[in-house]
């Protein structure tokens, strides 16, 4: 506990870039929930863009409307 699910457009991140936005995201739960770095755990999941709609945007996104933390502005 916590654990964070990042699903984005397939990416080429970088080892770098990919280290750091691990490290920024789990500083930042750190802080939020004022746990230890070893209990933060964090996937990353691509998602093709034909399958954004029916994967993530209709149910974790448009059903949920309201409940989310941060909700898109598109």
């Amino acid at each position: 506990m916590p654990h964070v699910t990042i699903q984005h457009f397939p990416a080429a991140l970088t080892a770098e870039q990919r280290l750091r936005l691990v490290e920024q995201v789990t500083a930042a739960v750190q802080e939020a929930f004022g746990v230890e770095e070893r209990v933060v755990s964090i996937d990353l999941v691509p998602v093709p863009p034909e399958d954004w709609d029916e994967r993530v945007y209709r149910p974790g996104i448009a059903d949920r409307r309201g409940e989310l933390a941060k909700e898109p502005g598109y």
